[in-house]
């Protein structure tokens, strides 16, 4: 049988979600047509134009209008703004017969079974066949879709359930109908998986699927609760965001985002469609939301939702909550739980289920019910939705952005005290809990060799998880691999000769313990192993150097600390840059200030596609001082053409820094030179990112690694540069665009990067450059505005970001 190949597709639906889903395959380089239906009248702009429903500007007009306004969205759809140019966008009475040339296509009309049907009928006038279709529904049963298609279009034909926005929500569900090939889904599994960087989980054909129908509920869950425990929507997105691993938009800021007729829409489905469901009622929507529904509260679609913005007499801006008692809008209140300052001191979420559901007040009693209530829920919906609990966990974390699944949240809270919680609210788990209990099976999950396994109902014994070999999960391997560790960092053992140096600080800022730990981790690969990858799966890469240690040495005047400090930072790149193994960094999330540094002195970078990446010391007074600085004047002298006019390119990388521009995506970390075309490379699944980099280093090893020679070679401009940025920064201060010190940090970065105030364009070494760039940073270190704004950065509770 042939390899299936996704070279080109057709999206059916330009709304919300078909451009979204378009801009995605853009993203990962496939080819897009995007069809819409035709206008059946003209706008006030075509009549001003004499325009006829027969051109094709205004036959287009539907789908044009709709990804032109996807691209403007935020956050952006694409990953960088050049990608757009792969779609090209048709309506469906002139350009159908183009699917005949797609290798897939996605149907994203409105969720009616209907059009839908109408709509394939039409499809499969021009699809050719063995070509995947497959529709994107939240809700519709598969099975009614593909009625009197042919057998091909049925075998071929399934659901594929994306998240909105599909660039950021990682869920990707797979329906098979009652005639779905398996290796169709296989396919798609593998697919969703590799390309598109999504968690795909195969799920059964029933209401909702996995995701909304154990997310509404959760949802629903709360709206009851708030009810009868008296809480403010306050209280509840303060217990439910990050504290539990959540997102900060937490519940009611959550549903405003997505709508909430949305919402309504999913739950009525499932109340309509699941009248077996043991919580049948709770999905009977309480009378606010019905009252919020008819006054077209619907969130931030309507300006107004469970929060109102408005603007004040003087103003300002101030966000009014709703009061679900009155259902008028009050001021914001305060919410603060005694509970919850217990968990402060835990960094880790896992950590804190068993500290919450202990807890003495009101927020103690919430999480008792809470995930008592879920426990319940989810232990019944197995075999009803998937056969497999870690679908349930996967669908969870990818589709609503949790940490942590059901699951793995009541292995942490113990199986049988989850097992009281249950019983405490006067439910019952399903009769396989109990079982398993009996059977003196304690945890969902357990960890062997790296792997983690689930307990397998049927089987009942504990199963490898699939698809994790294309993985590496650093929690699974720390213990057992670890070779080096410090309150810094961890270093690992990835196997295959390959180390991983891990940031272990608080939100991986870079100390002196991290510094140290990277160095150690280097002398023991040069020892006995034949590479190096410096990579961690927190939340983001490092959010930079700590500057609460540099603002406390300024302050008391160690400036001799301080220029140790700084210049063991920057020794520390350059022995990332000048070891005599690869050094392969893996970024991911916030990358910025010493983070983006580090990244910048790797031999290779293998970035995950979501990276937000940037020199962006300016913000606080100063300019980079772990080797960006110099870095940047090199990369421009690297890129100086002959019959080039080598100013402009300085000014370009001068920009970067001294606009401290952060690149939205590693893709955008091209365009300003912190990522190199040809070198390094990026990933669309972050789970892969390890393991790629591992890869990545072994192939460098592989094929001969040997230790670079330290640059001597850089071609620096001298007077002739420092003369041109000097008098830009005039100007920009004279126009007031700039302040009196931000004039200042601008001309000591251009000081460095022009080479100090040399009389005629010369090559330098590295080293020269460092050592400008510590002078400038240690004296703008003694500035009172520097140090001003340092100590506002630590007074708002933000001491680890440069």
């Amino acid at each position: 049988m042939a390899k299936r190949r996704i070279e080109k597709i057709a999206v059916i639906g330009s709304g919300i979600m078909g451009s979204g889903i378009a801009c995605h395959f853009a993203n990962i380089g496939v080819e897009v047509l995007l069809l819409d239906i035709v206008p059946r009248e003209l706008n006030d702009k075509e009549k001003a134009k004499g325009l006829s429903l027969e051109d094709k500007v205004v036959r287009n007009r539907l789908v044009n209008d709709a990804l032109t306004a996807a691209i403007k969205s935020k956050p952006a759809p694409l990953y960088h703004k050049d990608f757009a140019k792969r779609i090209s966008t048709g309506n469906l009475e002139d350009d159908i017969a183009k699917v005949k040339n797609v290798d897939w296509i996605i149907e994203v009309v409105v969720e009616r079974l209907d059009i839908k049907q109408q709509v394939f009928e039409n499809l499969e006038k021009h699809r050719t066949p063995g070509t995947l279709i497959t529709s994107n529904t939240s809700g519709i049963p598969i099975k009614f879709m593909n009625d009197g298609r042919s057998e091909d279009f049925r075998q071929h034909f399934c659901g594929t359930h994306f998240f909105n926005p599909p660039r950021y929500l990682k869920l990707f569900e797979i329906i098979p109908g009652p005639d779905t090939k398996q290796e169709v889904l296989d396919f798609l599994n593998g697919y969703g998986e590799q390309f598109l960087g999504k968690t795909s989980v195969i799920a059964k054909d029933t209401p909702a699927f996995i995701g909304n129908r154990i997310g509404i509920f959760g949802i629903q869950s709360l709206f009851h609760q708030v009810s009868e425990m008296g809480l403010t929507i306050e209280e509840v997105d303060k217990l439910t965001g990050p504290v539990i691993g959540r997102p900060k938009s937490a519940t009611f800021r959550t549903v405003d985002v997505v709508g909430l007729d949305t919402l309504v829409h999913v739950a009525n489905g499932i109340y309509d469609n699941c009248p077996d469901d043991e919580e049948h009622e709770l999905f009977r929507l309480p009378a606010f939301i019905d009252t919020m529904m008819e006054n077209k509260w619907l969130g931030s679609k309507t300006g107004q939702g469970f929060y109102k913005k408005i603007k004040k007499e003087d103003g300002s801006s101030e966000i009014l909550s709703l009061d679900l008692d009155s259902l008028e809008y009050r001021a914001k209140k305060r919410a603060s739980f005694p509970t919850l300052e217990m968990t402060k001191s835990i960094d880790k979420v896992i950590d804190r289920f068993k500290v919450l559901v202990g807890g003495k007040d009101k927020a103690g009693e919430f999480y008792r019910k809470n995930f008592g209530a879920m426990f319940a829920y989810v232990s019944k919906r197995i075999p009803e939705i998937t056969d497999e609990l870690y679908k349930i966990d996967d669908a969870m974390k990818a589709g609503f952005g949790w940490e942590n699944g059901p699951f793995e949240i009541w292995d942490a809270v113990g199986l049988s005290e989850g097992i009281e919680l249950i019983k405490a609210i006067g439910k019952e788990p399903a009769a396989w809990i109990k079982e398993m209990q009996d059977a003196g099976i304690e945890s969902f999950y357990t960890v062997e060799d790296g792997a983690t396994y689930f307990y397998d109902i049927p089987k009942k014994a504990h199963e490898k998880v699939p698809g994790q070999d294309a993985f590496i999960i650093l929690d699974n391997i720390r213990k057992s691999k670890e070779v080096f560790k410090n309150s810094g960092c961890v270093v690992e053992d990835l196997g295959d000769g390959i180390l991983n140096v891990e940031f272990q600080s608080k939100m991986n800022s870079i100390g002196g313990d991290v510094l140290a730990g990277v160095n150690k981790a280097i002398d023991i690969a040069e020892k006995d192993f034949d590479g190096l990858v410096v990579g961690n799966q927190g939340a983001n890469f490092s959010v930079g150097a700590n500057i609460g240690m540099i603002f406390m040495m300024a302050v008391e005047q160690e400036y001799d600390e301080l220029n140790m400090a700084v210049k063991y930072f920057q020794d520390t790149c350059m022995r990332l840059r000048y070891s005599s193994i690869p050094v392969v960094v893996a970024p991911h999330g916030m990358t910025l200030g010493g983070g983006c540094e580090m990244t910048l002195h790797a031999d290779r970078v293998v970035a995950a596609a979501e990276t937000y990446i940037g020199l962006v010391e300016f913000g606080v007074g100063v300019i980079p001082g772990g080797g960006g600085s110099k870095e940047m004047t090199m990369r421009a002298s690297d890129t100086f053409a002959k019959n080039d006019v080598e100013l402009n390119r300085l000014q370009e990388y001068f920009l970067t820094i001294g606009m401290a521009k952060v690149a939205t995506s590693a893709h955008e970390a091209y365009d300003t030179g912190i990522l190199q075309k040809g070198k390094d490379i990026v990933v669309v699944n972050k789970d892969r990112q390890i393991a790629t980099a591992k890869a990545v280093a072994r192939m460098m090893a592989d094929q001969g690694y040997t230790k670079p020679l330290q640059r001597k070679d850089v071609r620096v401009l001298g007077k002739q540069a420092l003369g041109m940025f000097l008098v830009g920064t005039d100007s920009m201060e004279a126009g007031h665009f700039i302040s009196e010190h931000d004039k200042k940090i601008a001309n000591k970065l251009a000081y460095v990067m022009a080479g100090g105030d040399l009389s005629e364009p010369s090559y330098v070494s590295e080293q020269y450059l460092l050592d400008l760039e510590r002078e400038a940073f240690m004296s703008l270190c003694t500035e009172r505005k520097t140090l001003e704004r340092l100590e506002h950065m630590i007074k708002k509770g933000k001491p680890l970001r440069n």
